[in-house]
Order: C-alpha cells, then structure tokens, then sequence
C-alpha cells in the first residue's frame, strides 16, 4: 500500500471502531443510525453543494451512487439490529472479519486485481487473529455444535452485516471512479437515510426519535461526523491503492474496538484476544510493506 493510502486507512479504523462503540451504547441502536445519517445530510449539506457544482456527477456515476445506497440500506439495518442483541466485542469482529476473507477473492476475480504474496500472508494473519479474538475458548463448543454459533440473532445480523461490506467495498472501488469520494459518502448518507426514513417512522414513530436526540444530541453529532470521515477516508484511499488491501488493512479498527470494550464497557478480556490482536498487527505491517 502506499504511505498516503496507510494513513488515509489507519485514521478511518479509529474513526469508524469508535462511531461504533457510541452505537453500541445508544438506548436504542435503528433510531440512532438513522439520526447518524440524516445528520450527515442535514449539516454536510454545504459541502455535498460544493463538491457536487466542482465535481459534477456524469454516467454511470449516478448508478454506482443509487447501488451504494441501496447496500448501506441493508448494511445499516443489520448493523443496527446486531447491535440491539448482542456485545459490541462479538458483533464488530464477526461484522469487519467477513470482509478480509472474501473482498480479495471478489477484487481478483471481478476488477481483476494482482495480490502480492507478502499481502496474502498479510491477510491470512489479519483473518486468523480476528477470529482468534471472537474464537478463543468457544472453539470446542462450536465443533460439538455448530449450529448453535447461528442460532443468536445478533449473530446472523453481524454476518449478514459483513456480507453487505463485501459487496459495497467491490462496488464502491469502482464508483469513486466516477465520483468525487466525499461527495460519494455524502449522497449515499442522505440516499440510504431516506430509504430507511419509512422503515423507522413506521416501526417508531416520531416520538422515538425525538427521545433519541434529546438524550444524546452531541454522541448522534460525534458519531455522525466520525461516519463521514471514516468512509470518506477508505473511499479516497481506494483511488490511491487495491482494495484487495485496504479493506483487510482497515480492520485495525478491531483492536481499537476490543479495547474500547476492555476498558470501557468492562468486557471479559483474554490471552485470546492478545494473541489475536498481535496477528492483527502482523498481517497489518506485511499488507502495509506489500508493493502494489
């Protein structure tokens, strides 16, 4: 990866794990990421305006746009139902592990992508130490049973989430092709809040969401703002580097969220998850070195 592409990833893993935890500890997590979206839409709205008179969108710019919004519906839907049944140290890893495994395969195989071998051991180390992080010690329980690792809801929602990374991050590495990357995480935060609109008025209704805002205005503007930034970052990093590489290399952000849950939210902490995260770091520095 280059230099420029490294710290454009990095600062959008701290950006993203902590939007997250601030998900995480909302009283009710749908509501909340809707708020987070249509915040987006509302307070970026200047320069949504700028960028889309300096950078304006021609076909099939527009396409890539309105299939975006329609991924992070279903992204942000899942995500948000996950969070409502399970920990933010089970739903983040299993959410962002999904991706590492297969959006290599898919940029091979789709935007034909070479992978340098340093960069598959890299990501190989990235997988592995993520799911030693979730694994250690239910290793056991799942050979005896393994449907039962699929029977939580906030399980299947978390995979179901990380599926729909997969295939925004393919889609979106050709999109900012065509769209200015900024303006891109804009139009598709007010798109996808619009199709949520209806979604969550209904099941909610207004005074739900007015409950929501009042109790947690500057976490709804903080997490908003980190949104914004951590996706505008990836997306402007894939103009600069393979995506075979930067969405491994973004799960940094899982240390950051397995230390949030430690030391913040007090969750159980293991050698499983030392060793997982030292893995992390490993296949982080290797796709890092990998020449493009």
């Amino acid at each position: 990866m280059t230099g420029l592409a490294v710290g454009l990833v990095f600062a959008s893993a701290l950006a993203h794990a902590y939007w997250n935890f601030l998900l995480k500890r909302a009283s009710n997590q749908e509501v909340f990421v809707w708020w987070l979206l249509a915040f987006i839409g509302v307070a970026f709205s200047p320069l949504g305006l700028a960028l889309i008179l300096i950078y304006p969108i021609h076909n099939p710019g527009w396409w890539f746009v309105l299939g975006t919004c329609l991924l992070h519906f279903f992204y942000f839907l899942f995500l948000g139902r996950a969070y409502l049944h399970e920990d933010l140290s089970v739903v983040y890893p299993i959410a962002r592990g999904i991706g590492p495994i297969l959006v290599p395969l898919f940029a091979v195989w789709l935007l034909k992508e070479s992978v340098d071998i340093m960069a598959i051991v890299g990501i190989v180390a990235v997988v592995t130490g993520i799911f030693t992080v979730y694994w250690w010690g239910r290793i056991f329980l799942v050979v005896r049973n393994p449907l039962n690792f699929f029977k939580g809801q906030g399980i299947r929602y978390a995979i179901l989430t990380g599926v729909v990374v997969v295939g925004y991050s393919v889609w979106d590495k050709q999109g900012v092709e065509y769209v200015n990357p900024f303006l891109y995480m804009y139009l598709c935060s007010v798109g996808t809040a619009l199709l949520l609109a209806p979604y969550i008025l209904r099941k909610y209704g207004f005074p739900f969401l007015r409950a929501e805002w009042n109790g947690r205005p500057i976490n709804i503007i903080t997490a908003s703002s980190m949104m914004f930034l951590a996706y505008g970052l990836v997306l402007t990093a894939f103009t600069t580097s393979k995506v075979s590489y930067v969405a491994p290399f973004r799960e940094v952000g899982i240390l950051v969220g397995v230390l949030l849950g430690i030391f913040v939210l007090k969750e159980r902490f293991g050698k499983g998850r030392v060793l997982g995260s030292l893995q992390i770091v490993l296949g982080l520095v290797l796709i890092a070195s990998a020449p493009q």
